[in-house]
């Protein structure tokens, strides 16, 4: 097994030389692999700085366990999307003191708030290769949930040896569908502060109907810095801790780009499937991506119509909102990229040629055909267990269902040694369990949270019996002839009776026992335990599944890795959350014929879009005064004629990435990525050099607002902002 995985690794290494246009996200000991090609398009450091963690400029780049941020002071000042930060915003925020509508700026560390609870900054130190421990000797002729396990277990035991040192944060990845695994390891820095973030009508202009748009003016920018005690060790929040001093951080341009100037992002993007096969693609687009467009915008409606603009409930659903709508957008752009498209066509095409290869020789044939059937069979199998799943998905969107399981299935798991208890309920879970059930009070209300569950659950009454949960019909009562009246009215009272809505009440239930829990009469505690045995069954059966992927989905990619290495291709590891590097250059598109989108937007362009008290469209008199009066300072540029204000460029991007520090070629920080364009977030499954296209804030348009609009001169001083 350790040789066959170690030739594939060989393989992929050899073939990574051979990347064309823009496309990969590589891992950062790929890059001087790739050394010429990032020096011929405009690299002037050493690539190989880059491949070390622990170097100028990857250890200034963190992650904020979503999105991705960069310090940019010495001082742990750490700058991040508007919208990675919008959490901690609403946090912050009160019906009478409303720091989305207004901004925020400190001008003392003293005056810096706590970020929302559970918030980190955490900067990746070390990166080892464990593949051969993790799949050393295993059968297979084990079951899917054996397999499962023993992975599980051999990741959990390299994770607690890792974590042995004070304040880190260790996980284990998996890459090219779990054919290699890496240990990262990570400082987790746990008291983070909000410092500045711009009002929304700069920090979200343009708002819903903007996004995913071009052109774009969105000043999508805020600001955290990161504490640690006076040993300069990760602690909680305390007013003796001190700002962190990270061991370097980015300059910042004033100069920035112009088209065709080499650009790279450095993050962490969430996950990409450009590795699946044909079935799985037909599935997703034709089934689960337009349900869950429908169930998210079936949920923003409830929301705005119980808890209105201008109420308190309203406040604590922003975000909320924000996240309802960005991915809904989302999946409708997958939907109609993948119907104007010949993806599905492709993948068939590809799965084929591939099969033909495998065939073509007896080697291959006994190695690779077997694992390809066995997968094609997997995908079709897990489809059956896909309706029920996404109808409790939306379900359990509620705080107190979820809440409840949660704290019932805590008290259950602590109950095991640490070791052999499920991720998330270990000890080193738990100060961020705890915070996650505290954040609850900021991002609930009875009302709206009733009005979601009792929408969702004529969903599941109308599923077929065979397809429902006998321990759900029994909780709810749910007959053959049961209609919505009766679930409506069980609901509304289980709601009036609970009282986990209450945080102090809540958070006792962290130390309550098993016995305790089975004993309560809070409505949601009863339906926990009432639902705990059918969820282990169900997670059982998940797992076992999970494990059979596990088995064959790696011999699949060592199948393809080996077909495009014999056409000379490279095959790249999909997105996962850790930290990669994509290069490419600023540059327009054509998202239609006739049309060419140029690659920068201006302040004029922004007020040609200014609509008066409009929640999308408003400009302060502040910001509207200065590009009237072409203000422009430093920050102009002569070949748009104005300051740009977000631009266009050819770098590999997706989900997780916003935040990431985009770099000009001196590895200077020239702006942030925080969106693509509408045609291209198909690229999450397939990537087209002529469309796939990432938006960037222009850091001189953060600089001219902090200067010129906000009096942000604090953070400038604080900054190294350069010229060159």
């Amino acid at each position: 097994m350790k040789n066959k995985f170690g030739l594939v690794m060989i393989g992929l290494m050899l073939t990574t030389s051979l990347a064309i246009a823009d496309e990969g996200m590589w891992q950062p000991h790929q890059l001087p692999l790739i050394k010429q090609q990032l020096l011929d398009r405009g690299l002037n450091i050493n690539p190989e700085t880059l491949s070390t963690l622990t170097e100028f400029p990857m250890n200034a780049v963190i992650s904020l366990g979503g999105c991705t941020a960069s310090f940019v002071s010495s001082q742990g000042l750490a700058v991040t999307n508007h919208h990675c930060a919008y959490g901690s915003i609403q946090y912050n925020s009160t019906k009478d003191n409303n720091l989305i509508n207004k901004g925020f700026i400190s001008e003392s560390f003293e005056g810096e708030l706590p970020a929302a609870p559970g918030s980190r900054i955490y900067v990746t130190e070390e990166l080892t290769d464990v593949t051969a421990l993790i799949m050393a000797n295993l059968n297979d002729n084990l079951s899917g949930e054996a397999r499962y396990k023993m992975i599980e277990q051999r990741q959990k035991s390299l994770v607690a040896a890792c974590e042995k040192s004070p304040g880190y944060r260790c996980s284990t990845y998996s890459y090219h569908g779990g054919l290699s695994y890496y240990l990262i390891k990570q400082l987790e820095i746990r008291d983070v502060r909000l410092v500045y973030a711009p009002p929304s009508n700069i920090g979200k202009f343009g708002g819903d109907t903007d996004n995913w748009m071009w052109p774009r003016h969105t000043g999508d920018w805020s600001f955290y810095r990161a504490y640690v005690n006076p040993k300069g060790q990760p602690a909680d929040f305390s007013k003796k801790n001190v700002p962190y001093q990270p061991k370097s951080h980015l300059q910042v341009s004033a100069k920035g780009l112009n088209d065709g100037d080499f650009v790279m992002v450095a993050g962490y993007p969430g996950r990409t499937n450009r590795y699946r096969i044909a079935d799985e693609v037909s599935n997703q687009f034709e089934w689960v991506y337009p349900t869950a467009k429908r169930y998210r915008e079936e949920s923003m409606e409830i929301i705005k119509r119980v808890a209105p603009k201008g109420s308190a409930a309203n406040v604590k659903y922003l975000s909320t909102l924000a996240g309802l709508a960005n991915y809904a957008k989302n999946y409708g752009s997958m939907i109609a990229s993948y119907q104007k498209g010949d993806m599905l066509t492709r993948k068939l095409t590809l799965e084929a040629q591939l099969k033909r290869w495998i065939n073509s020789d007896s080697t291959r044939q006994k190695q690779y055909s077997q694992s390809i059937e066995q997968l094609a069979d997997l995908v079709k199998d897990d489809r059956q267990h896909q309706i029920r799943e996404l109808i409790f998905g939306y379900m359990n969107r509620s705080a107190m269902m979820s809440v409840a399981q949660k704290l019932y299935r805590l008290a259950q798991e602590k109950t095991k040694p640490d070791a052999e208890r499920e991720l998330g309920y270990q000890v080193r879970d738990m100060t961020r369990f705890a915070q996650g059930i505290k954040r609850i009070s900021k991002r609930y209300d009875a009302q709206v949270d009733r009005e979601i569950v009792t929408h969702f659950m004529k969903y599941y009454l109308a599923m077929a019996k065979t397809e429902r949960v006998s321990a759900f019909d029994r909780f709810y009562h749910i007959k053959a002839n049961t209609e919505m009246p009766a679930l409506t009215g069980r609901l509304k009272a289980m709601y009036q009776q609970t009282r986990l809505g209450d945080e102090s009440k809540r958070m006792a239930w962290l130390t309550a026992s098993v016995e305790q829990f089975q004993s309560s009469d809070d409505p949601f505690i009863k339906y926990a335990v009432a639902m705990y045995d059918t969820q282990m069954a169900q997670e059982k059966e998940d797992k076992e599944r999970a494990g059979l992927f596990q088995k064959v989905r790696p011999n699949y990619m060592a199948a393809l890795i080996a077909y495009k290495k014999s056409l000379g291709q490279a095959v790249y590891a999909d997105a996962n959350s850790s930290l990669r590097v994509t290069y490419g250059n600023v540059k327009g598109y054509s998202p239609k014929d006739g049309l060419y989108a140029t690659p920068f937007t201006t302040l004029e362009g922004k007020l040609d879009k200014y609509i008066a008290g409009d929640e999308e469209f408003d400009i302060t008199v502040a910001e509207r005064q200065a590009i009237v009066d072409k203000t422009y300072g430093r920050y102009y540029n002569k070949g748009i004629g104005s300051v740009p204000l977000n631009f266009l460029s050819t770098v590999d991007t997706t989900g997780g990435n916003s935040g990431s520090p985009t770099l000009n070629a001196k590895a200077q920080l020239v702006g942030l990525l925080f969106d693509g364009v509408y045609e291209s977030i198909i690229s999450d499954w397939d990537f087209d050099p002529k469309i796939s296209r990432s938006i960037h804030l222009d850091s001189r348009y953060m600089l001219w607002i902090m200067e010129h609009v906000s009096g942000a001169d604090n953070l400038l001083q604080e900054m190294d902002i350069v010229d060159e």
